[in-house]
């Protein structure tokens, strides 16, 4: 789009004769002229300065005009063809018959190349020094050796004349005739670009970042310093140019009948067009284009960069403008950030009224515009009553008032300064307006907006809640705070999140992006996305969000509200309701889903909701404990509620998922679960197997060897677990039945003869007594446990004196309060219990450390036998299951006690499968202790004979022994050797050497 990007100014009118070239040195004009002379003119205000400026160069061409200060006739034979300065070496090249060098500024000749007599066009790299020239078909290179002379470096021949050339890094570009070519200055190798064009010459033109612009007729083609085309794209000029300079922004080009100054942004549009007639020469100074027409020369200003902002804005080329707001000075970094911002703003007006809505968005993003601002175009979106919308008129004429500052600051004139373009009044904002604002391509914009925006915004909320938490947790507060506020946080947020009171703006900013962020995408059907603003870490307000959710009936999504909030009641709350309205047989048409009793126990399983609220999770999991009752047991063994607690709770609520809580809680960890929990969960079995005993006497059904399922489980767990209490449970047992039960209970108070008594007597199944004998020879020390079997042994024996007066020593037993019957624990040792059973006992506890002899065994009957009428040895005695069990548990069993015990008339051969086993394991020891006692003899004859060599040592003292310690001789003074053999040392000096030891061990060290 068109724009003024240079004001021209007619700098003289008045040269005498024909203008061959042109060129600035600081604020003067050189004029090469048709009659070889070189005409200096300065500015005219110079001419009434005293004191002109002792360094010109530094100046800048002046809007002015200007007046001839030096001419020098005959500076050259022939016209000049070209003219360059060199600034940093204080130069004036030229060229006319041949390349002259002249010092600036007197113009004193240092330099005259005169191989370049016909030399038609040249390069001059400044950097370098180097000077290319061509002449004919050949191409010539000469350095500057930094005094008053060149070097010839290097002479190339090419395939034909000469147009156009430049330097291209360290090589050279050279346009022959129809022909571009790329010259390597090393080696003279030549590289084809492309054709030039047919109507014009070549044209090439150096680039300031490097690369090379070069002209096929009315096109500009961009390459590399290789000739490598660049991808940017192509200048068309309305002709083919005969000059071209570049002045960023801009490329100028002399055409036939005016100046065409187009932008070097693509697609390089035209800006300006300056005309002028008889334009012969065009050239660029360090501030300005200078123009000569005849004998005349103008001057081509820059427009202060602010006016064209301001020009470009009004005009509607935002991208122009903006791409020159990158071009103000680093100096004026706040009036650019200023021009940018409004520039974004309006150009972002302008796409959204024309329906560009996600450029428009991007440009209200890169404007960094508050949310807010952007939403005030969406008035159906609801926010939060702490946001204030802005009124878009106010904060268009705010940012343009920043940008008059910013264009009074760049020479902007006051008349541009008015110039509005894009003005909101209420009478636009109709009904329609209001409709496309709404529209779905406006808020799939606003969505895309909202989420550039929302990663920086919820960061800084997140700061702030985490500097709150921290100051809070010391006792300081933020003065900027309201000291009314609740400084409450929940205990409960998604992923760490404490939601806090919305106080500060970053979070007052974060709640309103994420309210209207989740209300867009609802109405644009993003239901999925908006369930996933939910579950991250989001700043939705509660109020708005569920008032909109629950008319839109999004009820997943209100639940992940609830949720994310801590707010996990009124979350229960609907789910259940929902639950019950999926059960209904006529569901309602607005759920979208079916909520089935798992999601609530799915719900409740949220990490930390067990722990932080217990009570929670128990009163809305007995919702669905009889619908899930499996998945409801596994949230409360996810050992995150105390067992405790959700036993009680389950003994008042639901009494008959008890045990199965208990019974799972046990499997999972025995020793995890408390001994309360253990007596609690035997006491609910106990009582089933009661009832059902009652039941089966009442019918004349009971059989002491039937078992339910109830009964496996009690006796299971009796004697599986340990922290039941054993007495109270004997006190429920009937005296006339569930022996077994009352035998495993007096097993766990250490009345094992009463046990084995039931098993044998009140049971008879000697199996039983036999393997309650190996669980207490397994479960405690050898050296007491074997008296078990022996005292099993005696209730084969003696069964009229184990049966009498029975069920009066149990009675006596539960009613008896002695407390210090201890609990249940799997390794108690046996203990004698009172009576003549107890004796027996304490007799074949004192003898288990006799020696096995046969004198032992065969010393006759024991005391207690000799108590015992010999009657009782009669046919009553067990003796099978006597000789059985010596049989089986022989190596279990003391031999010796155990010969004691046995009737006089039992028969040897009976006791074989016992006496061999017993024997040859005795004989085996024997043997064994024999080899070992004899091994250790050995060892000690062999330390007595290490001995016996260590104590022959022979130490010899000669006149030239040493003492290690003084380093004096030896002689015949009383010695001391170390176990080593070798070291010798007075023994006075051995004995002063451990006093100091013992000295220095003694004494308190030192702090340093």
């Amino acid at each position: 789009m068109v724009h003024s990007a240079y004001d021209s100014f007619e700098l003289l009118n008045n040269c005498p004769t024909k203008i061959e070239t042109i060129e600035s040195y600081g604020a003067k004009l050189f004029l090469g002229c048709s009659d070889g002379s070189l005409r200096i003119y300065g500015p005219e205000s110079f001419g009434f300065d005293r004191s002109p400026p002792s360094s010109p160069h530094a100046l800048e061409l002046r809007k002015e005009s200007y007046v001839l200060e030096r001419a020098v006739n005959g500076f050259s034979k022939k016209p000049l063809v070209a003219m360059e300065v060199s600034g940093t070496r204080e130069l004036l090249l030229s060229l006319s018959e041949s390349i002259a060098f002249h010092r600036l500024p007197n113009l004193e000749t240092i330099a005259v190349i005169t191989k370049a007599k016909g030399a038609n066009v040249y390069s001059w790299d400044d950097r370098r020094g180097f000077l290319c020239f061509a002449r004919q078909k050949r191409v010539c290179i000469f350095r500057h050796d930094g005094g008053r002379g060149f070097v010839e470096v290097k002479e190339f021949g090419v395939p034909d004349v000469v147009k156009s050339m430049s330097w291209c890094g360290e090589n050279i570009c050279l346009g022959i005739r129809r022909e571009y070519m790329i010259l390597n200055a090393t080696n003279g190798a030549l590289s084809e670009i492309f054709p030039s064009g047919r109507i014009a010459p070549p044209l090439v033109v150096s680039l300031p970042s490097g690369e090379l612009l070069l002209g096929k007729d009315n096109i500009g083609v961009f390459v590399d310093q290789n000739g490598k085309l660049l991808q940017e794209g192509r200048i068309c000029w309305s002709e083919a140019p005969k000059v071209v300079v570049i002045q960023k922004p801009y490329a100028i080009a002399l055409l036939q009948r005016h100046v065409e100054i187009r932008s070097l942004r693509v697609p390089y549009p035209l800006i300006q067009t300056v005309v002028l007639r008889n334009i012969c020469h065009l050239h660029q100074s360090n501030n300005a284009i200078f123009v000569a027409v005849d004998n005349s020369v103008y001057g081509l200003f820059p427009v202060p960069l602010g006016a064209q902002i301001v020009q470009l804005t009004a005009s509607g080329d935002f991208e122009e403008a903006l791409a020159l707001c990158k071009m103000l000075p680093p100096e004026d970094a706040s009036l650019r950030a200023a021009k940018e911002g409004s520039i974004h703003i309006r150009y972002a007006h302008y796409l959204f009224e024309n329906g560009s809505y996600e450029e428009a968005m991007d440009q209200f993003l890169a404007s960094q515009v508050d949310i807010t601002y952007v939403l005030s175009l969406y008035p159906s979106i609801v926010l939060p009553k702490s946001a204030v919308l802005p009124e878009p008129e106010k904060l268009m004429e705010n940012v343009w008032d920043a940008s008059h500052l910013s264009r009074g600051s760049s020479g902007v004139s006051d008349d541009m300064e008015s110039s509005p373009s894009l003005q909101l009044s209420e009478s636009e904002e109709n009904a329609a307006l209001e409709s496309k604002k709404m529209s779905h391509n406006t808020l799939m914009a606003l969505i895309k907006f909202l989420q550039k925006k929302r990663y920086n915004i919820i960061e800084k909320a997140t700061a702030e809640g985490t500097d709150e938490v921290v100051l809070d947790a010391v006792g300081e507060n933020f003065a900027s705070y309201d000291s009314t506020r609740a400084k409450k946080s929940n205990k409960l947020a998604h992923q760490g999140r404490i939601n806090m009171a919305i106080s500060s703006g970053a979070r007052e900013t974060a709640a309103i992006l994420d309210t209207a962020l989740l209300q867009a995408l609802l109405l644009t059907g993003q239901s999925s996305a908006a369930l996933e603003l939910l579950r991250s870490l989001n700043y939705c307000d509660i109020k708005i969000c569920e008032e909109i959710l629950q008319k839109r009936n999004h009820h997943t999504a209100l639940l992940e509200l609830y949720k994310c909030n801590g707010m996990h009641r009124d979350a229960l709350k609907l789910l259940h309701q929902l639950v019950e309205d999926s059960k209904s047989d006529q569901p309602q048409s607005e759920l979208s889903q079916k909520f089935k009793p798992e999601m609530i126990i799915e719900y409740l399983k949220t990490w930390p909701l067990c722990a932080i609220e217990p009570m929670l999770v128990l009163e809305f999991s007995m919702l669905v404990l009889e619908s899930c009752p499996s998945q409801t047991i596994d949230l409360f063994l996810s050992g995150n509620i105390p067992a405790d607690l959700v036993n009680s709770y389950l003994k008042q609520h639901a009494p008959n998922m008890q045990a199965m809580y208990l019974e799972l809680m046990l499997a999972m960890n025995e020793h995890g679960i408390s001994g309360n929990l253990q007596n609690e969960m035997v006491q609910i079995y106990l009582s089933e197997v009661l009832e059902w005993h009652a039941d089966l006497c009442s019918q004349g059904k009971w059989e002491e060897k039937a078992y339910s399922p109830t009964r496996k489980k009690l006796l299971s767990a009796l004697e599986s677990i340990s922290g039941y209490n054993p007495e109270g449970l004997l006190k429920r047992l009937p005296t006339d039945a569930l022996y077994e039960e009352r035998a495993i209970l007096l097993g766990k108070m250490n009345q094992h003869e009463l046990a084995l008594s039931l098993y044998v007597h009140k049971l008879h199944i000697p199996e039983l007594a036999l393997s309650y004998c190996d669980r207490v020879y397994e479960s405690i020390p050898h050296q007491t446990s074997g008296n078990i079997y022996l005292t099993l042994l005696q209730i084969y024996l003696n069964p009229q004196r184990t049966t009498k007066n029975f069920e009066k020593r149990i009675t006596s037993l539960v009613s008896s309060q002695n407390t210090s019957i201890p609990k249940v624990s799997s390794g108690s040792s046996v203990k004698a219990k009172g009576g003549r059973s107890a004796k027996k006992i304490a007799e074949i506890e004192g003898a288990a450390d006799m020696r096995v002899s046969l004198s032992s065994t065969d010393s006759g009957r024991s005391d207690g036998d000799a108590d015992e009428p010999s009657e009782e040895g009669g046919s009553s005695i067990m003796i099978d299951e006597v000789l059985d069990l010596l049989s089986r548990r022989w190596d279990r069993i003391h031999g010796a006690q155990a010969l004691k015990l046995l009737p006089r008339e039992t028969k040897l051969q009976n006791l074989l499968p016992f006496l061999g086993p017993l024997l040859r394991k005795s004989s085996e020891a024997y043997r064994n202790l024999s080899v070992i006692k004899s091994l250790r003899q050995s060892e000690n004859l062999q330390v007595k004979d290490e001995l016996h060599d260590q104590r022959k040592t022979v130490v010899k003292i000669s006149s030239d022994s040493m003492c290690s310690l003084c380093n004096k001789k030896i002689g015949t003074s009383v010695f001391a050797v170390y176990p080593n053999g070798k070291t010798l040392v007075h023994f006075v000096c051995f004995r002063d050497s451990q006093s100091m030891k013992a000295v220095i061990k003694s004494s308190p060290l030192r702090k340093r």
